[in-house]
Order: structure tokens, then C-alpha cells, then sequence
């Protein structure tokens, strides 16, 4: 085994496809995993190590890690909690089971592992912790409630987490993204169809004006849509630097966003971002 050790969640496509490719380029022994294992079967057949891990299943976190462990032996040297989905739908019609789900596999799950990563760093001495967080942990936007929610969350564990790991060497790291090339928006629609009862809600016009045809149908690049590698540019950086920031920026809307937080009253940044939605 050769160059420093990373596990990266979620890599079946877009942005921890990139990043894992990237980085094996770069020198580094990347462990791909994937949620599902024709996935997984797919990274191995281009010769990476791609443990199964599905953030909602906890057995496959431990045997996840504990493959990643084996090979290295008991070292790695950073995590990319990247794997993620997203539930549309006005807050209103959301089930509790529905944010349970998308909590189990957007926080819960990326807290189990991360948990179970940081007494091998502490151990070895270093390491880094990197967590895709998005624009929409910093402000929200109508019909992603449940997303949201979930990133904020991300924000707070991580920003306490980096806290409590200064100087011991363990780096920890978030990542706000805006919009980038990805299947967020394809994997959104079986979670969507499972939890929401668009039509028989009170707001069925709302869904039918403002989110079913943006949900549907492929409509090109958002606005300031950026491609992967701009993502995988700041996964550089935080891994490779020798002082990584504590949060990255990625996207014009992020840059946007962060700032009207900051700036803007409640008020006008709620009619911002409901304009926006």
C-alpha cells in the first residue's frame, strides 16, 4: 500500500466519484465505498478498494471501517463523510418517519462513523475529518426542509467537533457547497414518492406551480452550477495542506448566501431565499 489512506462515502457518482478518482491520481489510497454493491463492484473492477457501506445499515459501517482497517493496518489518515440524500416537500406534509429516515442516513450515520474513526487518529496522532455540508446548512429554501434540517444539524456536531479536536491533531473540516453536478435531484424522487402525499395536500397547487416540474424534469445547469472537480479542488486542499481551513466555500451562491446571512435581517433574508424557492 502506497501514499496516505482515505475513506470516502457515497462515491457512486458526481462528486465523491471525482474526488475518489482525483485523489488516486494524486498518490493517495483511496477506499471508495458505496451504499450498494453493484457499486462497489463497479470501483473494484478499476482496481480501488470499495468497502460496502450504507449509512442506515450501522453493521455495514462497522465492517466498512473495519475492511478499510484491515488493509492499512488500523491506520487512516482522513474521512470524507460525503454520502447523502435529499426528501423534498413542504414541511407540512413531511412524516416524522420521513426525517427519521433522512436523519438516520444524513446525520446518524455519518456521526456512528465518525466516532468510530477518531480513536484510530487519535491513536496514529493525526488526521482529518472532512463533512459535505451544503448552502442549505447555512440558509433554506422552500420544499427542502428535511435536507435542511439535516445540514444544519451536520453544522452544529462539526463545528463543536472541531472544537473539542483542537490540538490534538485531528483537523476537522466543512464543506458548504451550492449547486454542483450530481443525481441529488434523480436519487431525491423514490424519497419523495415514498413520504409525500403531494396530491392530496392542501398545497397540491404549490407543488404543481413550483416543484414537481423542477423535480422531474431535466432542465440543464442551475444557476452558478459548478462541475465536481470544484468540489474535489477544496477536498484537496483540506487534505494536503499543512494549515486547512476550517470551512470552504464552494459555488457563487454559497459565497452569496453566507453573506446575506451575515448582512440581512431575518426578514429580508426570508423573502431572499423564498423568491430563490
Amino acid at each position: 500500500m502506497t501514499g496516505k489512506t482515505i475513506l470516502i462515502t457515497g462515491c457512486s457518482s458526481g462528486i465523491g466519484f471525482d474526488v475518489a478518482h482525483s485523489l488516486r491520481d494524486r498518490g493517495w489510497t483511496v477506499f471508495a465505498s458505496c451504499r450498494q454493491q453493484k457499486d462497489c463492484d463497479q470501483f473494484i473492477a478499476q482496481g480501488f478498494a470499495s468497502p460496502l457501506i450504507d449509512y442506515t445499515q450501522r453493521g455495514t459501517i462497522a465492517s466498512g471501517l473495519q475492511e478499510v482497517l484491515t488493509v492499512t493496518g488500523g491506520h487512516l489518515d482522513a474521512l470524507f463523510n460525503n454520502g447523502a440524500h435529499a426528501t423534498p416537500g413542504a414541511v407540512e406534509d413531511l412524516p416524522a418517519d420521513a426525517l427519521r429516515a433522512i436523519f438516520e442516513a444524513n446525520v446518524f450515520g455519518w456521526h456512528d462513523l465518525t466516532t468510530r474513526v477518531i480513536p484510530v487518529m487519535r491513536a496514529q496522532g493525526h488526521g482529518r475529518i472532512i463533512n459535505h455540508s451544503s448552502v442549505l446548512g447555512l440558509v433554506t429554501i422552500p420544499w427542502r426542509g428535511a435536507y435542511t434540517a439535516t445540514k444544519f444539524a451536520t453544522e452544529g456536531l462539526t463545528d463543536t467537533l472541531r472544537t473539542e479536536m483542537a490540538g490534538i491533531g485531528i483537523h476537522i473540516v466543512t464543506l458548504n457547497t451550492g449547486p454542483v453536478t450530481s443525481k441529488i435531484r434523480q436519487n431525491a424522487i423514490p424519497h419523495f414518492e415514498r413520504w409525500v402525499d403531494w396530491r392530496g395536500s392542501a398545497r397540491v397547487q404549490d407543488y404543481e406551480d413550483r416543484l414537481i416540474k423542477r423535480l422531474y424534469e431535466d432542465r440543464g445547469p442551475d444557476t452558478f452550477e459548478l462541475p465536481a472537480s470544484a468540489v474535489t479542488a477544496k477536498v484537496i486542499h483540506a487534505l494536503e495542506s499543512s494549515k486547512p481551513r476550517p470551512r470552504y466555500y464552494i459555488t457563487k451562491a454559497t459565497y452569496l448566501m453566507g453573506a446575506a446571512r451575515r448582512l440581512l435581517s431575518t426578514r429580508m433574508l426570508d423573502w431572499l431565499v423564498t423568491k430563490g424557492g
